[in-house]
C-alpha cells in the first residue's frame, strides 16, 4: 500500500466511529475467494462469510462497503467505512497509517504464473496489482514491473502477452490457473511476503478493534475458523 499521511481532519473525522450503530465493512469485491459480487450483485466469498460472523459474535450490526483497491486506505481513514476486510496483508509500512487485528489468515504464499514455464522472472516484465505488497516485491526484485488496478487485468495482460507473467496471492492464482486448460503455468516456489491478513482499522478505533480481535480470537479457539478457510480455499489448513 502507497504510504499515507493522516491529517487532522481525518483524525477528527474518525473519532467516534467505532461506536456507531452500524459498522460499515468496507471490501474491494474483486478477489476471488477472498472477496467478490456474486450474481445477485452481493459482497460474497470467505470474507463475506468471516465478516458477517465476526459482527455476530463482537454483536454489532455491520453493513458492506465496495471499494476500488487503489483507493480502500485513504477511505478508510477518511471515514468513508470503518474497517477493510479485503485480503489486505499486515505490513509495517500500512501499519504506520492504520491500525490491525491480529490476522485471521496466516501468510499466503505468492506465487508467478505465465503462460510458458520457461520465463525468468529477475529479468521478466511482471504484473501486480497497484499497491499490493507483491507490486513492492517485483519492483525490488530488479524485474520490471507493471501495475494495474484490479487483479482480472493482470491475468488478462499475461494471457494477452502484455506481460511475461503476474505475481500474486496463490490463493488467487491458483484456481485461475487450474482452470486454464494449460493456457496458465506456475512458474516458481512460493514466495513468502507479508505477516498474515488481518482487518484494518482506523488508529483512534481502539475499541472496535478489540471487539473484533476477541472475535477472531474465539474463532481460532473453537476451530471455526480453520473450517471456514477450508471451505473457501480447497481443504487447506491454516494451522490456527
Amino acid at each position: 500500500m502507497k504510504k499515507l499521511v493522516l491529517t487532522t481532519a481525518a483524525l477528527a473525522l474518525s473519532a467516534g466511529m467505532a461506536l456507531a450503530d452500524t459498522i460499515r465493512m468496507g471490501t474491494e469485491g474483486a478477489y476471488p475467494p477472498y472477496n467478490f459480487i456474486n450474481d445477485n450483485g452481493q459482497v460474497d466469498g470467505f470474507e463475506r462469510e468471516l465478516g458477517d460472523e465476526l459482527c455476530k459474535r463482537a454483536g454489532l450490526t455491520c453493513e458492506w462497503v465496495t471499494n476500488e483497491w487503489d483507493s480502500i486506505i485513504p477511505n478508510l481513514v477518511s471515514g468513508n467505512y470503518d474497517t477493510i476486510i479485503a485480503g489486505m496483508s499486515i505490513t509495517a509500512e500500512r501499519d504506520e497509517v492504520i491500525d490491525f487485528t491480529q490476522n485471521y489468515f496466516p501468510p499466503d504464499p505468492s506465487v508467478y504464473v505465465a503462460t510458458t514455464a520457461d520465463v525468468d522472472v529477475a529479468s521478466a516484465v511482471v504484473a501486480a496489482q497497484t499497491g499490493t505488497i507483491q507490486a513492492s516485491h517485483v519492483a525490488a526484485s530488479g524485474a520490471t514491473l507493471v501495475e494495474f488496478a484490479t487483479p482480472d487485468e493482470t491475468i488478462a495482460a499475461v494471457k494477452n502477452g502484455e506481460v511475461d507473467a503476474v505475481l500474486a496471492d496463490k490463493g488467487f492464482l491458483e484456481p485461475i490457473v487450474a482452470e486454464s486448460g494449460g493456457a496458465l503455468v506456475m512458474i516458481s516456489d512460493d514466495v513468502m511476503l507479508g505477516d498474515g491478513i488481518g482487518m484494518g482499522l482506523r488508529e483512534s478505533d481502539t475499541e472496535l478493534k478489540a471487539k473484533f480481535d476477541a472475535a477472531i480470537g474465539e474463532m481460532k479457539a473453537d476451530g471455526s475458523l480453520n473450517a471456514l478457510i477450508a471451505k473457501w480455499f480447497d481443504g487447506m489448513d491454516a494451522g490456527f
